[in-house]
């Protein structure tokens, strides 16, 4: 069907609760979607797409045809949704890949048995603890107890390596015993993994109890050592209890949700406590989302219908679209009250932070970003209230000797990194003089004629996120009419110094934005600033130095611009100019014989 035809069909739908099906040419579908009143919703995809995402455009331009079903009410329609798209796994719908299996802990056997994580059970005689849900409490659990029972983590064989090499960083550290080198005996360690199977089994209180017990017995007996070794152990469990509170919550049960939306991916993570202690975390990366409401209920809703843990309360790091609705459906399936929180301060909002921050970094990871770079694009994004966070930012600056050798730089920043690849310089053209201003117009206007007019694979065909430049106002001001002839959507600000010369504040069209207290997104700007400071003068200075030494040799008759500069490439500096013969002159190109005698005259007062 054409779009004409798909809306023709849409507007005779009912305004009645339902689930539309979107097909493809091929009859395969590709989107489920609910509707309060399909007729509305449906319509609203075929017509203007001034209010689409590209996302939701893409789909549109894919679907020849589509199919309803009309229910009763909009929680039906939630159900009936929620149940098809588990079912069908629709392109275009937000879909949470469900690959939590089951985990287990591995013990090995032989004379050095070993402690590790896995995912499934082996025909190999080995012994097993599990299954858990949680991969991030096995892995944990496993980590820690290494470390207390003072394990190895590496991957030697015992006892083919025992003693065999000098033990490791973690053997410097205390924090394995150093089987390698032959520091603990075979009897010891045979018995620290029994330790540690124990404390696996009976959790921590268990452990201390039965430690402090055998600890006692061993200073009865004056065996003063082993005891000092039991009571080290003990304290490293009562200090690993006092690290679990410190990831805690004074409420039994509570899921926290925060969704971090980059350029081109997006990162949807979960953090689950039981008890007040935090049991689990898991995360999924996802294509960029266009509506953080409406994605949030998406993705909630289809977290949950992987999951048969539903806990009393759920923290989300922001509004959620049709909340009463997602909690009915959620209290459904409970058969029990399900409460939303959106906090705004106290341990609650520290550990939404904390889910935050987990989110910036598995984004960072996938996009080569570390956590820190992240988090500072997202900050800047929110000051400048930008769609999402500027990955590729280009900044520029003036520089010039009181008007003279005017040059512009631009720089590049990648992910919050500098991009030196894709630096370029301009020599300003336009005219003689100091006008910042207008040399900055000349540079955005020079910048983007490339754009238009390079050939594919050119760094100027990449199209910034954000221009940040050198200047307040009146330089931002100057600029905003060429990209807005050019047809460009780029955001612009101005880069504010203080009398120092230090970041002090973003300019816009309308004022100026303090950014001092926005700490990571004020070292960003500011590390920007300095570099494209840097980058712009270093040229202007080498464009002095050569235009001095081109100077001088223009008070010579009959050397212009274009022999001072040949003579320059062939002599490479002004002393061996001077000391060179007249025959020697004559060989640089362009010079004559008179020329040759005339450059000599002039540096050897004749």
């Amino acid at each position: 069907m054409t779009e004409k035809e798909l809306r023709k069909k849409a507007m005779a739908l009912p305004l009645q609760p339902g689930v539309y099906i979107m097909k493809n040419k091929d009859k395969k579908i590709i989107y489920i979607g609910k509707a309060k009143k399909l007729k509305n919703r449906v319509s609203s995809y075929f017509g203007s797409h001034s209010n689409h995402s590209l996302k939701v455009i893409r789909m549109v331009e894919n679907v020849d045809d589509f199919d309803y079903i009309l229910v009763d009410t909009e929680f039906e329609a939630l159900v009936l949704e929620c149940s098809l798209i588990k079912q069908h796994m629709p392109k275009y719908n937000i879909l949470l890949k469900d690959d939590k299996g089951y985990n287990y802990i591995k013990i090995t056997k032989g004379e050095f048995p070993k402690i590790t994580e896995c995912k499934r059970m082996d025909d190999d005689d080995a012994v097993y603890i599990g299954p858990y849900i949680s991969n991030f409490s096995v892995k944990q659990a496993v980590e820690e107890t290494l470390k207390i029972f003072k394990l190895p983590r590496c991957n030697k064989q015992f006892p083919r390596d025992y003693g065999k090499s000098r033990p490791c960083l973690n053997g410097f550290m205390g924090i394995c015993s150093a089987p390698c080198a032959a520091r603990i005996t075979k009897e010891e360690y045979v018995n620290n993994v029994n330790d540690a199977v124990a404390f696996l089994k009976g959790g921590s209180q268990k452990a201390v109890k039965e430690l402090t017990e055998e600890m006692n017995r061993l200073s009865e007996n004056l065996e003063f050592e082993e005891a000092a070794k039991l009571r080290d152990r003990i304290k490293s469990i009562k200090n690993l209890d006092e690290k679990q509170k410190v990831v805690s919550i004074n409420v039994p049960e509570e899921d926290v949700f925060a969704v971090v939306n980059g350029k081109k991916k997006a990162c949807f993570e979960v953090i689950r406590f039981q008890n007040g202690k935090l049991t689990d975390s898991e995360h999924w990366l996802i294509d960029s989302v266009d509506d953080l409401p409406s994605a949030r209920f998406e993705l909630i809703e289809q977290y949950y219908s992987m999951r048969n843990r539903i806990p009393s309360r759920i923290a989300v790091d922001g509004d959620v679209e049709d909340e009463e609705l997602l909690i009915e459906f959620l209290e459904s399936k409970r058969e029990k009250k399900v409460q939303f929180i959106h906090p705004q301060k106290g341990e609650h909002l520290s550990i939404i932070n904390m889910c935050i921050r987990n989110a910036n970094e598995h984004l960072a990871q996938n996009q080569g970003r570390l956590g820190k770079e992240f988090s500072a694009l997202e900050e800047l994004a929110e000051l400048l209230a930008l769609p999402k966070p500027p990955e590729y930012i280009e900044s520029y600056d003036i520089s010039h000797t009181f008007g003279a050798d005017n040059v512009a730089g631009m720089v590049v920043f990648h992910n919050g990194r500098p991009m030196k690849s894709a630096y370029k310089k301009f020599a300003i053209k336009g005219f003689d003089g100091q006008n910042d201003v207008g040399s900055m117009n000349e540079v955005l206007t020079r910048r983007f004629n490339h754009y238009f007019n390079d050939e594919e694979g050119s760094t100027f065909k990449i199209l910034p996120d954000l221009i940040l430049l050198d200047g307040g106002q009146p330089q931002v001001n100057a600029v905003l009419p060429v990209i807005e002839k050019m047809g460009i959507d780029v955001p612009v600000f101005g880069m504010v110094k203080d009398n120092k010369h230090r970041t002090r504040a973003i300019a816009f069209g309308g004022g100026e934005i303090e950014i001092n207290y926005k700490r990571s997104a004020f070292t960003l700007v500011s590390n920007i600033q300095e570099e494209v400071h840097r980058f712009a003068i270093s040229y202007h200075h080498k464009k002095h130095k050569k235009s001095s030494f081109t100077s001088g040799l223009l008070n010579i008759n009959g050397i212009g611009e274009a022999k001072a500069k040949a003579l320059l490439k062939h002599f490479k500096t002004i002393s061996k100019i001077k000391e060179s013969s007249v025959e020697e002159l004559s060989e640089c190109d362009s010079i004559s014989s008179k020329n040759a005698q005339d450059i000599f005259n002039f540096y050897h007062n004749m």
